[in-house]
């Protein structure tokens, strides 16, 4: 073996310090979009929600300053700033190193979203400055860092003191690295959204926001005394509720447990969980215990009633959570999650306490408020009677002729099985379709071409979502199913295809259609999303043609205006109106090549306001959709 394959000490890298991180963000945060910019916010507040937590904080601010910083303001008891054992002020422990905090001891926080002791270190390494100011014992302290390295010399190992004073807390102040992140601009309405949601989960605390960047500064005050029962009752708003919101709480081996749930009428389930003030995207072990207990529950019941026969099969999960919106919001002394995201709570003994305490107050409240426990059942037979009429005819809703699936020739599948190298474009127009067939690399690309707009599901009975013929190819192609209770359950291992690229033009129409698409996965096939498989294809607004050297494609205005920047000489603009312009070489360089295009992943940051968003803007309701347009016109990316 020659001396250039060796592999020893030599080839170990060890990464000091913060470089870790900076190195390789999207392990800390998630991703480097949107969506880990503000996670950065996140994880300052929920180390000042821990403080609350632990009694000593009642009130936080968290500012979008004008010159692109973020400031977070708590009235807790201050970060300790005193002599660390490593002879160094423990402030400068927590911002530098990881897996350094108070999380870890039993005796400053019993329970703890910021488990992991990563979030404050974290942000200052993902920051170009970052500045601590922290008040305790009558005394102004203040650190500051440039991308993770400190830049306050330290007096005897401890911070300067710059003022005095009789309050305490910690005040942080950051601008996000513009060579780590995409974009370095806070979008202010999924910020907002989760300050709300941490007011509800939160019902002594107030969480004061300020967004200074515009003409006219925006400042709202959360406070949710209600809590979960307020959260709830904001959930639907908007919807026809059948009963009032009920509500529990409870507390066994350590761990406390609060739900709220209430049912509307409509054929959908809302149930978020969350385990120290963390949303669990992905549930967990507490949405398990909650889920079956109330299943089982219900059951019961029904059969008390004599609403379900001896000779009838129980009811579903499905069916009993349909037109359920419940939110279960657990704190728990050592928690376990997957990832330093924590979308998934992973605790055995969560599922125990939660089931245990659901079973004891579900039921005492049922047995005082019949009207209601009727009304549950109620819809949970009317999601049964679909099933049944399913049996009864010994098949089932997805391979009935009337709802057979049929392909129509139109796919174009790939020739490998494994789907984690294939992917499967769904295409606008036959056009583009066939140029997009030609293109692809057969082996891993499949190509699907769909006409015009499909069916906009959130205004749809599930009969017709089922009916359409665009709809059924696509189920049948994914190879996954189809939601829950309908015969051919949503199963994301059967997925056939790691990526689902939505491939449209780049114009309204385009965009109407990945809208609608995007709709029928978030309602229907939700962990395609949240499990990262669905993407939006980038093709080119333009091509630039030089009289001199080599054409170049333009993915939209701003590459546009830096390629005129810097272009010396004449040049040829072409703009591309729709896929169908290409033929299949361009279609190849731009848009399919793995080396060369450019892919948006899609993702979920708030499921809350994603599924308020969905609504709005697809549903039947007019008015609250104009009001929205008027309130956003200025966002507007118009097409002319």
């Amino acid at each position: 073996m020659s001396n250039s394959s060796t592999y020893n000490a030599s080839n170990i890298t060890v990464l000091e310090g913060l470089e870790a991180v900076r190195r390789r963000p999207g392990m800390y945060i998630g991703s480097v979009s949107t969506k880990g910019l503000n996670h950065l916010i996140y994880e300052i507040v929920d180390n000042a929600v821990d403080e609350h937590l632990a009694g000593y904080c009642t009130k936080i601010s968290v500012i979008l300053e004008a010159d692109g910083t973020c400031t977070v303001v708590d009235n807790g008891r201050g970060i300790p700033i005193d002599m660390h054992e490593k002879g160094v002020s423990a402030e400068r422990i927590v911002f530098t190193t990881l897996h350094a905090g108070g999380k870890f001891d039993d005796s400053a926080y019993k329970t703890s979203g910021g488990l992991h002791g990563v979030g404050s270190s974290v942000v200052n390494a993902l920051s170009t400055h970052l500045t601590v100011t922290v008040k305790k014992n009558g005394q102004i302290s203040r650190d500051t860092y440039e991308r993770g390295i400190p830049t306050t010399k330290l007096e005897n190992g401890l911070l300067p003191v710059i003022g005095k004073t009789r309050e305490t807390g910690t005040t942080i102040n950051f601008l996000p690295d513009d060579t780590i992140f995409d974009k370095t601009r806070f979008k202010e309405d999924e910020v907002k959204s989760r300050l709300h949601e941490t007011a509800y989960l939160n019902p002594k605390l107030t969480i004061h926001f300020e967004d200074r960047r515009k003409e006219e500064p925006e400042i709202i005050d959360y406070s949710e005394p209600e809590g979960i029962k307020g959260f709830v009752k904001d959930l639907n708003k908007t919807k026809e509720a059948l009963h009032e919101v009920v509500s529990f709480s409870g507390v066994s081996d350590g761990i406390e447990v609060e739900v709220a749930f209430q049912y509307v009428n409509e054929f959908q389930e809302m149930v978020y969980g969350f385990c120290n003030n963390i949303y669990n995207s992905e549930g967990g072990t507490h949405l398990t215990g909650f889920k079956t207990q109330f299943t089982n529950v219900i059951n019961t019941y029904a059969r008390e009633l004599g609403v379900l026969k001896d000779k009838d099969a129980n009811f579903t999960g499905a069916d009993v959570r349909n037109g359920m919106t419940a939110v279960v919001s657990i704190k728990h002394p050592d928690p376990r999650f997957e990832g330093q995201t924590k979308t998934k709570l992973d605790n055995q003994d969560a599922t125990k306490v939660v089931s245990k305490i659901t079973g004891d107050e579900v039921v005492r409240y049922f047995d005082r408020n019949l009207d209601d426990l009727k009304a549950i059942i109620s819809c949970a037979e009317k999601s049964a009677k679909i099933r049944k009429t399913e049996e009864k005819a010994k098949t089932n809703m997805l391979t009935k002729s009337k709802y057979s699936f049929d392909s129509n020739g139109k796919l174009a599948n790939c020739e490998s099985k494994d789907a984690k190298k294939c992917e499967i474009f769904i295409v606008e127009g036959d056009s583009a379709g066939g140029s997009a067939k030609t293109a692809r690399n057969r082996m891993y690309q499949a190509i699907l071409p769909i006409r015009g707009k499909i069916l906009n599901v959130e205004k749809a009975s599930i009969d017709k979502v089922l009916a359409n013929a665009e709809i059924k190819t696509m189920i049948n192609a994914f190879g996954c199913g189809f939601s829950e209770g309908y015969g051919n359950d949503f199963d994301i291992t059967k997925l056939r295809y790691d990526k689902i690229i939505i491939m449209a033009d780049a114009d309204v129409d385009g965009a109407h259609i990945s809208t609608l698409l995007l709709t029928l996965f978030y309602r229907f096939m939700p962990e395609l999303i949240s499990e990262g498989h669905v993407y939006i294809a980038m093709p080119p607004l333009y091509k630039a043609m030089p009289s001199k050297g080599e054409e170049e494609y333009l993915y939209d205005d701003k590459a546009l205006e830096k390629y005129r920047a810097t272009h010396k000489g004449s040049f040829t603009l072409q703009r591309y109106k729709g896929l169908g312009e290409m033929d299949a070489e361009q279609l190849w360089e731009t848009t399919l090549d793995p080396e060369r295009r450019m892919l948006k992943l899609v993702e979920i940051e708030d499921a809350r306001m994603a599924n308020e968003v969905t609504e709005l803007l697809m549903g039947t309701e007019v008015p609250p959709r104009k009001a929205f347009i008027y309130e956003h016109a200025c966002d507007a990316e118009l097409d002319v």
